[in-house]
């Protein structure tokens, strides 16, 4: 699938795509994006799309292709309507949506495998739940409120996890995670397992409530 970046302040280009096709894309990417800044109230950067291990931005040394925002794209900010949004996404055609923790949410990121058997898992306890991801390169991100990433050493000790060995990392200030149904470096669509609630009200949870399970089946999959 091509796709085409750029806008007055730069411009990057791989692979031309059909008119109507891209219309159809931008259409679909404005909405989506207007959801998460109107409804949910977050951040939205727009952010690099991989093609034949080339990334969009443009630098052949990239270290992240396709999976970082644009350096010359500005955030479009929590609160935005959709025809602000349209006017904002119409500069950078074709960029991946890009969410950015650490401001109104951090991520909780365990392997895609063991993501799965934990939400089960809490599902079944009852234990508030936010929003969660699932990446085309095996990663699951539980959304929880922020501040997870500082208090996550803290966090693990007071839970006995300290000394584990955990595929489990969180996600604070200065991270993204790419949006459903955007691609991610070019290996595919990012998906919802849990895709955020139709109240837009709902308070994320603390990630001292889901981090006892995702320790307990991130460990035991390790092993």
């Amino acid at each position: 699938m091509g796709f085409t970046i750029g806008g007055s302040r730069g411009i990057r280009e791989i692979r031309p795509v059909r008119t109507g096709s891209r219309r159809r894309g931008r259409a679909s990417d404005c909405t989506a994006v207007a959801e998460f800044t109107g409804l949910w109230g977050w951040d939205v950067a727009p952010g690099a799309r991989a093609a034949d291990g080339r990334c969009s931005c443009g630098k052949a040394d990239c270290p992240a292709p396709g999976a970082h925002p644009l350096d010359f794209a500005e955030r479009i900010p929590a609160g935005s309507t959709l025809d602000q949004v349209t006017r904002a996404w119409g500069e950078f055609p074709g960029a991946a949506v890009l969410l950015p923790t650490g401001r109104r949410f951090d991520a909780l990121d365990v392997a895609e495998s063991a993501g799965r058997r934990a939400l089960v898992r809490m599902e079944r306890m009852g234990i508030p739940l936010g929003p969660v991801t699932a990446t085309p390169d095996g990663r699951a991100q539980f959304l929880v409120a922020p501040g997870a990433a500082a208090e996550l050493p803290a966090l693990l000790y007071r839970l006995g996890w300290d000394d584990a060995d955990l595929d489990l990392r969180a996600l604070g200030p200065g991270a993204h995670i790419t949006a459903p149904p955007s691609d991610h470096a070019g290996l595919g669509p990012t998906r919802w397992l849990r895709p955020p609630a139709l109240d837009p009200a709902t308070t994320l949870p603390p990630a001292r409530l889901l981090l006892g399970t995702l320790a307990y089946v991130s460990h035991r999959s390790r092993l």
